[in-house]
C-alpha cells in the first residue's frame, strides 16, 4: 500500500459565515500537492486545522501517519516544517538570535543550514524581525522549516511577495527536497504558474469545498483547448465545453478530451484555465 504523507478524511468546520465542507484528500509520501483557490476559499483554515491550530468540528487528520489529535503529536511536529502567509516570529529578535531559540526547540536542528541558506537570501544577521520587509520575513521562515530535517513542508504562499530570481530558486529547493522519497509538501499558493511547474497533485478548493483533488498530468490530459469555426463549435455536445467565447474569427473553447470528436486535436490549456473555467461552472 502506498505510504501517505497526509490524510484528510470528511474535514469540516464550521465559522458564522464560511464552512469547510467535508474535505477529502491524500498527500502520497514522495510528492508535492497544489492548494488552489480564492481569497476566502478555505486554504488557511485547512493547513491551520492539519497542524492543529484550529479544532475542527468533524472529520480526522493524519499526519505521517498519526492523528493529529494524538498526545504523540507534538512531538511529530519536530518532523513537519510550517511557513503560513504571516510569519510568527518574536518581533524584537534578530535572525542570530532566532538560530539559537530554535535550535533549542528542534532536536534536529541544522545550525550550518540554517546560516546558509540566510546567506544564500542575503538575509541580515543582526536585523530586527520588526523591520525585515514581508519578503525577507517569507525567506527566514522558509529557512528554518528547511533546517530541521522535516519530513513534511506545509507552505501557505510561501512565494508570495518574492522576486522572480528568489521564486525560481525556492521552487528548485521545493523540487530538491521530495527527491527523498520520504518527503512531502503541501503548498498553498495565488501563482498558479508555480504550483504548475512543481507539483505532482493539484487539490481546488472553491467557497469551501474540494472541487477536485487529482493528478496534474491526469488533470491536464483530460481538457484541452480548440479553435473552431461557430458551425463547429455548435456540432459539439453541450458535455463536451467546459467554457467557451468568441474571438471575432471563431470560437475557442476549453473541452473535455473524451467528449469530443475523433480527430479534433486539442492544445494544452494550463491549470489557471482549467481551474477558472471549473468554478465559473460550479456558480452555474
Amino acid at each position: 500500500m502506498e505510504a501517505k504523507a497526509l490524510q484528510v478524511c470528511n474535514l469540516t468546520k464550521q465559522y458564522r459565515n464560511f464552512k469547510l465542507d467535508d474535505v477529502s484528500f491524500s498527500l502520497p509520501e514522495g510528492c508535492i500537492m497544489g492548494l488552489i483557490g480564492e481569497n476566502g476559499a478555505g486554504k488557511s483554515t485547512l493547513i491551520k486545522s492539519i497542524i492543529g491550530a484550529v479544532r475542527p468540528e468533524s472529520g480526522r487528520i493524519e499526519v505521517l501517519g498519526l492523528d493529529n489529535k494524538s498526545g504523540d503529536f507534538t512531538r511529530l511536529k519536530e518532523q513537519i516544517g510550517v511557513v503560513l502567509d504571516e510569519a510568527c516570529f518574536p518581533a524584537a529578535l534578530t535572525a542570530v538570535q532566532m538560530e539559537r531559540m530554535l535550535g533549542d526547540v528542534f532536536e534536529n536542528w541544522e545550525k550550518e543550514t540554517f546560516l546558509g541558506y540566510l546567506e544564500h537570501f542575503g538575509l541580515p544577521l543582526d536585523k530586527l524581525f520588526k523591520d525585515f520587509s514581508k519578503g525577507m520575513k517569507m525567506q527566514l521562515s522558509i529557512a528554518a522549516a528547511l533546517s530541521h530535517h522535516a519530513r513534511l513542508l506545509i507552505l501557505d504562499e510561501p512565494t508570495g511577495g518574492l522576486d522572480p530570481i528568489v521564486r525560481d530558486e525556492l521552487l528548485e529547493g521545493f523540487n530538491e527536497f521530495t527527491r527523498d522519497a520520504r518527503c512531502s509538501i503541501l503548498i498553498s499558493s495565488h501563482i498558479v504558474s508555480d504550483l504548475e511547474r512543481i507539483c505532482d497533485y493539484i487539490a481546488f478548493l472553491h467557497k469551501g469545498k474540494l472541487l477536485f483533488c487529482e493528478e496534474k498530468d491526469a488533470l491536464l490530459e483530460q481538457y484541452g483547448l480548440v479553435s473552431l469555426r461557430r458551425e463547429d463549435f455548435e456540432a459539439l455536445e453541450k458535455e463536451a465545453v467546459l467554457s467557451a467565447h468568441d474571438t471575432g474569427y471563431g470560437v475557442e473553447a476549453l473541452v473535455r478530451r473524451d467528449r469530443i470528436p475523433v480527430g479534433m486535436k486539442p492544445e494544452y490549456a494550463g491549470i489557471e484555465r482549467i481551474i477558472v473555467a471549473l468554478a465559473k461552472e460550479e456558480r452555474k
